[in-house]
C-alpha cells in the first residue's frame, strides 16, 4: 500500500491533471462547438453555404495542425524541466487564446481579417493543448507507485475530456439562453470569457503540486536528456508512427461525433440545435464513468485486448449511428448521440497508458506528447473536413460511416505491432 504521504501527493495530482485537462478542452471544445453553430456565418458570409462550413472547419483544422508542433515544445521542456512547468505554460497560453476569441470582429466589422486573427488563436490554443496531454497523464501516471492501476489512474487526466467537452456544450447552451434572438450577434462570446474563471482555478490547483517521483529521480541519476523531441525520433521511430495510427479509430470519430454533428444536424437535418448541444452533453456525462471504467478494465485484462475490441466496435457503431441520425426522429437521433461516445471511451480510456507505456521515462513527455498530437494532423483535424466533402460528393451519411471503418481497421492493426506493457514497470525505462 501507499504511504500516506506518497497517496496524497497522488490524489493531488490526478486531481490537477483532470482539473487541467478538463479546462483546456473546455477551450479547445468551445472552438469546436461554436465552428459548426457560429463561425461560417459570420466570418464567411459571402460563400456558399457548403463553402462557408468547409471554410470554417479549414480554420478548425488549424488547432489540430498546431497541436504537434506543442507537443515538440512543450515535450522538449517537459523532459528537460519537470511535468509541472509545462503544464502551467500550456494552461495559460490556452487560456489567454481562448478569452480573445470572445473579442475577434466579425466579417462585416473588419472583413477578412476576422477570419485571419481566428486561424491565429486557433494555432495557439493547438500549441496549448498539444503539449497539455503528455504532461497531464504523466503527472498523475507518474505518482503511482503500483503497475497494477496505471491504466485506471492515467485514464483520469482523459476524464478531463467529457468534462470540458460537457463544460463546453452548457456554457453554449446557456448563452443560447439567455441571448435568444441575439445568439450570433453577442451571446456566443459569453463563454469564451467565461474561460478566463477556469483558468485561475486550474492555476491555483497546478501551482500546489510537486514535481513527479520519476522525473525526480531522473534529475538526481542525471539521466536528463539534452534533446528529448530529436532523441525520441531517432530511437523510436517506429513507436512514433504505431501511437499515432493507433489513435485513428479515437480521434476521427470523436470529432464527428462532437462538431462535424451540429453542422450534419443542423445545416443537413434541419435539426434543433438545443437537441443537439443536450444530447452531445449527455454523451459527454456517460463518459465520465465509462473513460475510468475501460481504463480499470485494462488493468485487469490487458490493454490492447480492450483497446483493438474498442476499435472493432467503434468501426460497426459508424453505421449504426449515422442510420439513426438519418431518421430524423428525435429519440432515434438523441439515442445515437448519447451512445456515440461510449466505443470511443474503450479506446480513450486505456489510450493514455498504452501511448505513455511505449517510451523511456526520460523521453516519455516528447514521446508521448507526439505520438498523441500527430494524430491530430492525420485524423482529428481533418475528420470534420473530410465528413463534408464526402457528404457534398455522395449525400449519404453511410459514406461517412465508411470512414470510420477504414479508421478502425488502421487502429487495429497498427495496436497490434505495438508492445503490451500492462502491469509492467515501466518507472524509468
Amino acid at each position: 500500500m501507499d504511504a500516506p504521504d506518497h497517496g496524497g501527493h497522488l490524489r493531488r495530482a490526478v486531481i490537477a491533471g483532470a482539473v487541467g485537462t478538463s479546462i483546456e478542452w473546455y477551450d479547445f471544445f468551445l472552438y469546436s462547438t461554436v465552428t459548426g453553430l457560429v463561425f461560417a456565418r459570420l466570418y464567411f458570409p459571402r460563400a456558399d453555404p457548403l463553402v462557408g462550413t468547409l471554410e470554417a472547419f479549414g480554420v478548425y483544422a488549424v488547432g489540430f495542425l498546431a497541436r504537434p508542433v506543442g507537443a515538440a515544445i512543450f515535450g522538449h521542456y517537459g523532459d528537460r524541466l519537470g511535468r509541472k512547468a509545462a503544464l502551467i505554460a500550456t494552461l495559460l497560453l490556452m487560456g489567454v487564446a481562448t478569452f480573445l476569441v470572445a473579442l475577434v470582429p466579425t466579417y462585416e466589422r473588419i472583413g477578412i481579417w476576422g477570419a485571419v486573427l481566428l486561424t491565429i488563436l486557433r494555432f495557439v490554443q493547438g500549441v496549448g493543448v498539444g503539449g497539455e496531454w503528455g504532461g497531464s497523464v504523466l503527472l498523475a501516471m507518474e505518482w503511482a507507485q503500483s503497475n497494477r492501476h496505471r491504466g485506471f489512474i492515467a485514464s483520469w487526466p482523459q476524464f478531463g475530456v467529457p468534462v470540458g467537452l460537457f463544460l463546453a456544450n452548457l456554457a453554449v447552451l446557456a448563452a443560447s439562453a439567455v441571448s435568444g434572438d441575439r445568439f450570433l450577434t453577442w451571446g456566443w462570446r459569453l463563454p469564451f470569457v467565461f474561460s478566463l474563471a477556469l483558468v485561475g482555478v486550474g492555476l491555483w490547483i497546478r501551482l500546489g503540486i510537486l514535481e513527479t517521483p520519476v522525473f525526480a529521480r531522473l534529475t538526481a541519476e542525471r539521466k536528463i536528456e539534452r534533446r528529448p523531441v530529436l532523441e525520441v525520433v531517432r530511437r523510436h521511430p517506429r513507436e512514433l508512427v504505431l501511437t499515432a495510427l493507433c489513435r485513428m479509430a479515437e480521434q476521427a470519430p470523436f470529432y464527428l461525433f462532437t462538431a462535424f454533428v451540429f453542422a450534419y444536424g443542423v445545416g443537413t437535418l434541419g435539426l434543433n440545435r438545443n437537441m443537439l448541444l443536450g444530447a452531445v452533453m449527455a454523451a459527454s456525462a456517460v463518459s465520465f464513468v465509462s473513460i475510468p471504467l475501460f481504463g480499470h478494465l485494462s488493468d485487469r485484462v490487458g490493454r490492447k485486448r480492450v483497446y483493438m475490441l474498442g476499435a472493432v466496435v467503434t468501426g460497426v457503431y459508424g453505421f449504426v449511428y449515422f442510420a439513426l441520425l438519418d431518421t430524423r426522429v428525435p429519440v432515434l437521433v438523441v439515442a445515437a448521440i448519447v451512445l456515440s461516445l461510449i466505443p470511443h471511451d474503450m479506446l480513450y480510456g486505456p489510450q493514455a497508458a498504452l501511448i505513455a507505456e511505449s517510451f523511456p521515462a526520460r523521453l516519455r513527455y516528447s514521446g508521448a506528447s507526439l505520438g498523441y498530437q500527430l494524430s491530430s494532423v492525420i485524423a482529428g483535424g481533418p475528420a470534420p473536413l473530410i465528413a463534408t466533402w464526402l457528404y457534398s460528393a455522395y449525400h449519404s451519411g453511410m459514406v461517412i460511416a465508411g470512414f470510420i471503418a477504414a479508421c478502425a481497421a488502421v487502429t487495429f492493426v497498427a495496436t497490434a505491432f505495438l508492445s503490451d506493457y500492462t502491469n509492467k514497470d515501466i518507472a524509468l525505462g
